[in-house]
């Protein structure tokens, strides 16, 4: 560890005549060592020039690569837009009542040193990489948590960081109309006095988390840890309605199967992989909320707290069971149609075959009657003839000859042909 220069505070700052020069110091790097230098609360309080840790920054931090400030003039120019378009809210409580509603992070960052006593919680949407490298400067944020927050498609996950934890979460959501799950994600640090949000996709809507607290003041006196188990409880809540929605899929899809849907398989197939990414964001739920439990003793957690935190992990195991179930249910529905499917191409094959032994059996009959009636045909043929030389014309028999010959023929074939089954 190596000491590194203070941030000067928001008294120091304004005495010094730049108008706007608190809110470049959380954010932009110190010119002459070119790593960030924060002004703090835990180590020398308001207006000393101590940083959040007793003025000490981690060595780490110089690997941070700093966002090179643009050349500006040297009049005072408004703050960024940057600073603020991605903040999708930011606010400073202390006892559970809100104090402060910040429009940036510069503000958020001034506001909290001047409330020792206070929690700041940041609610970010995408923000840029210069936007996280401000609040790990700020918060001794870890780097490689910070590189996960820069990052969605992480896996969710509880990690610890000296007093800060990360935590990761999935959040998911279903569609109605195109009747399939969405997933978000959710990164959250939390520290001695803060709280930061970061939403990538469809993220749950954390404002009415916000309003909750608001309205639950002695909840929210607790600390980061009640933002961090209401943050739970409402992903965990969001659960629900795409649990039932499954449920209803899985429904429908077990009818589609016995009535012979031929685009059953394709949403059977859709769906398993819908639930295979929602085991995947259920699961280790249950992991991550025991392993905060395991904690209760060594950090001295609220025993209200507690019973808040052990029914989230109820419900998660709970929502882990049914996803389970059905990711099994949609396994078995798999095997019945792919047993439905190939009973049903058998029994085409079937009377594929059936139908060709049929029309064989006809191709027999009506092969039989022509030889039979060739017979006659022939005999006629020849004696038509009309030649000048024929004995049988001027025989006195001839014609019976001819007739009897033609009925011994075709007598003769017909019981060849009944003998053989042609008939």
């Amino acid at each position: 560890m190596s000491e590194r220069p203070a941030r000067p505070t928001a008294k120091t700052a304004e005495a010094s005549g730049t108008p706007g020069s608190t809110a470049k110091a959380g954010n932009a790097p110190a010119a002459a060592n070119g790593a960030s230098a924060v002004g703090g609360r835990n180590g020398g309080g308001k207006g000393n020039g101590g940083g959040r840790n007793g003025g000490r920054k981690p060595v780490w931090r110089r690997a941070l690569p700093a966002p090179q400030p643009a050349a500006e003039p040297a009049t005072t120019r408004s703050p960024e837009p940057a600073d603020t378009a991605r903040v999708v809210q930011a606010a400073l409580y202390r006892d559970g009542v809100r104090l402060a509603a910040p429009a940036g992070l510069a503000e958020t960052y001034r506001e909290l040193r001047e409330q020792p006593a206070g929690m700041a919680w940041i609610g970010l949407a995408r923000p840029t990489e210069a936007e996280l490298l401000s609040l790990a400067a700020e918060f001794d944020l870890h780097p490689l948590a910070v590189e996960d927050a820069m990052e969605a498609h992480q896996r969710p996950k509880l990690e610890r960081y000296g007093d800060t934890l990360f935590v990761v979460l999935r959040a998911a959501r279903y569609l109605d109309a195109p009747e399939e799950v969405d997933f978000g994600e959710l990164h959250v640090f939390v520290g001695p006095d803060f709280v930061i949000t970061v939403r990538h996709g469809a993220a749950t809507d954390l404002s009415a988390v916000r309003r909750r607290l608001e309205d639950s003041p002695e909840l929210l006196k607790l600390g980061p840890e009640a933002v961090l188990y209401a943050i739970l409880d409402a992903v965990v809540d969001g659960y629900a309605p795409v649990v039932s929605g499954v449920q209803n899929d899985i429904d429908e899809i077990e009818t589609e199967v016995f009535r012979g849907d031929p685009e059953v398989s394709r949403r059977i197939y859709e769906l398993s992989r819908e639930m295979v990414e929602f085991q995947r964001a259920t699961r280790p739920l249950v992991g991550m909320l025991h392993g905060l439990m395991a904690g209760f003793a060594k950090y001295e957690t609220d025993e209200e707290l507690q019973r808040y935190l052990r029914d989230v992990a109820d419900h998660v195991t709970h929502i882990s069971e049914r996803v389970d179930g059905f990711r099994q249910a949609l396994t078995e529905i798999l095997t019945v149609n792919a047993t439905l499917v190939t009973q049903q191409q058998n029994a085409e094959m079937r009377a594929l075959a059936q139908a060709g032994f049929e029309q064989n059996e006809e191709v027999k009959k009506i092969s039989s009657w022509a030889a039979i009636l060739f017979a006659p045909t022939l005999v006629g043929t020849i004696y038509g003839m009309n030649f000048d030389h024929m004995p049988e014309l001027h025989w006195g028999f001839g014609y019976p000859f001819a007739i009897g010959l033609m009925g011994v023929v075709c007598v003769s074939l017909y019981v060849i042909f009944k003998r053989r089954g042609w008939l």
